[in-house]
């Protein structure tokens, strides 16, 4: 399969409709790949060279748009999981080619539903990388507009719930700031620097403010709630707290923070991400002080209070702000940028 010149000059050579000629060619590639597929005796290299025959025949005009994928859904079928790895790697290298005008209009939904298949396969806690392979290929796939990728009945992941401590008898951290206290009293005057001493909040790290911090993202997580006049107290009120100690809280320092991250950028961990919060009582006061945690707080607002405001098509007509609620998210959202630049 290594030239696709001796196939092109039998196709020509052959009598018959160009039409009754592709749909044979197609066929005998699909037969070929099958007996290889049975006979367990070819690598993933052979089948990977058929394909690339199977992609020149396309560009040639002898052969439908359609093989190429057709032949990688087969591959994919009947290969086990290690190898269907190094057949994806050819799928995610020739990305460019899926777009070309050639392949796009007939492959998309063929490598939609391929991915589809994989992931269906794949265990989502073993095979995490692979999985997140093939979403950032379809992402890449496919343009912003497309609709099976669009979120367009404002849906939300409900599933996506965020665990902490919701018991305050075992919690420690309020014990944890009395100890804190009880020995800064022990201090002789002048042994604290100024520069040390930690910025001026007027709300207590304590339980009350850790169930009140995670508890705004069940709001995050499903904004409809917000709508709600009860909720909304709650919300408002949660929030008036969690953004206060934001804007008064103390952040580490920022070159010390960048140093950090390029350090880790050299030793190749740049792609270190964790897709859930910590939710340790123990990390309250890093996390609050951490200007990369509070960005990510401060972007849920700036998200939750856009869908707020915006014309939703599949909004319930119940899901409407009044004025108050209006004015709350203005000002809010100006406090949330101005908190945020704090944090760069």
């Amino acid at each position: 399969f290594k030239s696709y010149k001796p196939l092109i000059n039998a196709f020509n050579q052959i009598p018959g409709n160009e039409t009754e000629k592709k749909s044979t060619l197609d066929q005998a590639l699909r037969g070929v790949l099958g007996d290889q597929i049975i006979e367990q005796k070819a690598s993933c290299d052979d089948y990977l060279s058929l394909i690339y025959l199977s992609i020149s025949s396309v560009t040639e005009g002898i052969c439908s748009a359609t093989t190429p994928f057709l032949l990688l859904g087969d591959v994919l079928d009947c290969l086990p999981l290690d190898q269907c790895d190094k057949i994806f790697s050819f799928v995610e290298e020739n990305v460019s080619t899926w777009k070309s005008n050639s392949f796009y209009t007939a492959g998309k939904n063929y490598l939609l539903r391929m991915c589809n298949d994989l992931l269906r396969r794949l265990s989502k806690s073993q095979n995490t990388v692979f999985c997140g392979r093939i979403q950032l290929f379809l992402a890449r796939l496919f343009p912003l507009s497309e609709k099976s990728g669009l979120n367009l009945q404002s849906q939300f992941n409900l599933d996506n719930i965020t665990v902490f401590n919701k018991n305050e008898q075992e919690s420690t951290l309020g014990q944890k700031h009395t100890e804190e206290k009880e020995d800064g009293m022990e201090v002789e005057e002048g042994e604290m620097g100024e520069d040390d001493a930690p910025a001026p909040c007027s709300i207590p790290i304590d339980y009350n403010l850790y169930r009140k911090f995670w508890t705004l993202q069940d709001y995050f997580r499903n904004p409809v709630q917000c709508y709600d006049k009860f909720s909304w107290m709650t919300f408002l009120k949660f929030s008036d707290e969690t953004l206060a100690v934001f804007k008064s809280y103390k952040l580490d320092d920022m070159q010390a923070s960048k140093r950090k991250l390029e350090e880790l950028r050299a030793s190749g961990g740049e792609h270190v991400y964790f897709a859930k919060f910590l939710t340790s009582e123990k990390l309250m006061d890093l996390q609050l002080s951490d200007s990369n945690f509070r960005r990510h707080i401060l972007l849920q607002y700036l998200i939750l209070f856009q869908y707020l405001k915006g014309q939703v098509k599949f909004k319930s007509s119940s899901c409407v702000l009044n004025d108050d609620q209006t004015t709350w998210i203005e000002e809010t959202t100006k406090l949330v940028y101005q908190v945020s630049f704090k944090c760069h």
